[in-house]
């Protein structure tokens, strides 16, 4: 299980489990919790490529980010270090 502490958001962290290039699980801890379920819900058995691609740049409120951006760029951080 990694876990990725947000920045930026009403999430604190995000944990997630990835095998090979795909998505397992997606939990985040804090934020809106009905959102937070779907986007998990949705990127789970997603390839991690895809999901970066769709969730990357999605901004809340003007924050400049939001949770699924910040999912995308722990997925991307996951990539760089395996």
């Amino acid at each position: 299980m990694e876990v990725y502490k947000t920045l930026g958001t009403c999430s604190q962290a995000i944990e997630f489990e990835v095998d090979g290039d795909t998505i397992q699980s997606v939990h985040f801890v804090g934020g809106c919790d009905g959102n937070t379920q779907g986007v998990a819900a949705l990127v789970k058995g997603m390839k991690v490529e895809d999901a970066i691609s769709r969730l990357e740049g999605i901004d809340c409120r003007g924050r400049g980010t939001s949770c699924p951006d910040q999912l995308a760029r722990a997925l991307k951080g996951y990539v760089a270090s395996h």
